[in-house]
C-alpha cells in the first residue's frame, strides 16, 4: 500500500470519527426534553431536572470545542508534517534504538499536556464549580498533575521500555514477549490498585466500627464472602460525587466506599450498593472481563507485528526512514476503528454484567435500597436520564437508570 494511500485513510477515519462523536452528542441533545418527563417525576423535581439540563448543556458545548480543538490539532500535525518534525528534533537528542521512542512519546506528551491542561482547568475550577461538584483546590490539583506524571514516566514508561527491547531483541515473536509482560502488569494492577496506586491520591482508612459496619459484615456473611478489607477514601477532597469501586483478586480484594457516600447515604442503601460489587465479584466478572481484555490486547499485538516493519507506514506521517515508533504510532490510528467496535462489545458485556450484579443484590439483599441508592447516586451528580439509544448503545458500559429500575422490579 503507497504512503499517500495510508495517509487519506488516516485522514478519512480521524474525520468519520470526529462527525459520528458529533451526530452522536447532537442526538443526544435532541432526546432531551424541556419539560420534566413523566418517568423522571418520581427521580427529579422540576428546579433539579432544570439544572441537570443546563448542566448536560454546558458539558456538552465544552466537550464540542476541546474535541474541536484536539480535531483540528491532529489534521495539523498531519497536514503539517508535525510528526516528522519531532522525530527529527527526537533524533537531535539521543539516536539510541531504545531511548529514541522513548524521547519522541515524552514530547508528545509534554505538548499535548501543555495544550490541554487549560481544558482541564476550565471543566474543573469552572464548570464543576458552578455546579456545586468542585472540591478540588489549586494545591490538589497540581499535586495529581505531578503525581500522574511521575506514575505514568514510571509504569507507562517502563513498560514502552520494556516493549521498545522486545522489538528490537526477540525478533518476530517480539509480541508474544509483550503479551506475557502486559497479561502479568495487568494481573498485578487489578491486585494492587487500590493498595498501591489510590493511597498515592487519596487517603484510605479503614471503615470506622458502628451500625453501618455490622451491616455489612452480617450481610458478608450471609453471602459467603471474606471481607477482611473494607475502607472509606476521601473522594470529597475532589468532588462532592459519590461512588464505590472493588478491586482486587483473592486475599488482595478491597471494597472502597467514597466518604461523600458513606457520610450520606443510609446503612442500607450502602449495603445493596456493596452487595451490587460483591455481585460483580461472585459472578466472576472481574476475572472474565480481564481474561477478555488480554486476549484483546494478544490480537492487536498480532496484527502490529504483521505491519510495523513496513516502512511505508513511516513514509506516510513524512519520516522517510523504517521508525519504530512512528509505525506504531500510525497503527495506533488505523486500529481505531475496530478499537471502536471491540468497545461497543465490551460496553455491550459490561451492561449484562450490571444487570447480573443487581439481580444478585436483589436476591441476597433487597431491591428497595438498591434502587434508592442509585436514583440519588444519578440525582446528586445530574446525570442525564434520557440519552439517546444509539449513544447508550455506543458508549454506556452502564444500562440507564430507568432501565436499572425496570430490571429491578421485574
Amino acid at each position: 500500500m503507497k504512503p499517500e494511500t495510508i495517509f487519506n485513510i488516516i485522514i478519512t477515519i480521524i474525520v468519520v470519527n470526529f462527525l459520528l462523536e458529533r451526530w452522536m452528542d447532537w442526538l443526544n441533545d435532541k432526546n432531551s426534553s424541556e419539560t420534566l418527563p413523566e418517568e423522571l417525576k418520581g427521580i427529579y423535581d422540576e428546579e433539579k431536572y432544570a439544572k441537570q439540563r443546563a448542566y448536560d448543556k454546558v458539558k456538552g458545548r465544552f466537550s464540542t470545542v476541546s474535541s474541536t480543538f484536539s480535531f483540528v490539532l491532529i489534521l495539523a500535525m498531519l497536514f503539517f508534517k508535525g510528526f516528522a518534525f519531532v522525530d527529527a528534533y527526537a533524533r537531535t537528542i539521543t539516536d539510541h534504538v531504545l531511548f529514541l521512542p522513548l524521547v519522541f512519546f515524552v514530547i508528545l506528551m509534554i505538548a499535548s499536556d501543555i495544550l490541554t491542561t487549560p481544558f482541564s482547568i476550565y471543566s474543573t475550577f469552572v464548570i464543576e464549580e458552578k455546579f456545586g461538584f468542585n472540591r478540588t483546590t489549586i494545591k490538589t490539583y497540581i499535586l495529581d498533575k505531578l503525581k500522574g506524571a511521575l506514575v505514568g514516566v514510571i509504569i507507562g514508561g517502563g513498560l514502552m521500555m520494556l516493549f521498545i527491547w522486545f522489538y528490537n531483541y526477540t525478533g518476530e515473536l517480539f509480541w508474544l514477549w509483550t503479551w506475557g509482560a502486559i497479561a502479568i502488569f495487568m494481573i498485578l494492577i487489578t491486585m494492587f490498585y487500590a493498595s498501591v496506586i489510590v493511597p498515592l491520591f487519596n487517603k484510605l482508612t479503614p471503615l470506622e466500627e458502628g451500625e453501618l459496619k455490622t451491616e455489612i459484615i452480617t450481610y458478608c456473611k450471609k453471602v459467603g464472602f471474606n471481607l477482611d478489607n473494607l475502607f472509606v477514601m476521601d473522594g470529597s477532597k475532589r468532588s462532592s460525587k459519590a461512588n464505590a469501586f472493588f478491586s482486587g483478586l483473592g486475599s488482595k480484594k478491597r471494597i472502597v466506599l467514597y466518604d461523600t457516600l458513606a457520610n450520606e447515604y443510609s446503612k442500607e442503601e450502602i449495603t445493596a450498593v456493596l452487595a451490587h460489587e460483591i455481585g460483580h465479584y461472585k459472578k466472576k466478572h472481574t476475572l472474565t472481563t480481564m481474561v477478555v481484555s488480554v486476549v484483546q490486547i494478544g490480537v492487536m499485538l498480532f496484527i502490529l507485528s504483521l505491519v510495523i516493519n513496513k516502512p511505508e507506514f513511516s513514509m506516510a506521517l513524512g519520516v522517510q526512514e523504517k521508525s519504530f515508533h512512528i509505525g506504531l504510532l500510525v497503527f495506533s490510528m488505523l486500529y481505531s476503528p475496530l478499537s471502536m467496535l471491540i468497545g461497543i462489545v465490551m460496553n455491550v458485556i459490561s451492561r449484562k454484567n450490571e444487570y447480573e450484579a443487581d439481580d444478585y443484590a436483589k436476591t441476597t439483599y433487597s431491591a428497595d435500597p438498591l434502587v434508592s441508592s442509585l436514583k440519588k447516586l444519578s440525582v446528586d451528580s445530574l446525570s442525564n436520564l434520557t440519552p439517546h439509544p444509539y449513544y447508550v448503545f455506543m458508549n454506556y458500559s452502564h444500562p440507564t437508570l430507568l432501565q436499572r429500575i425496570k430490571a429491578l422490579y421485574n
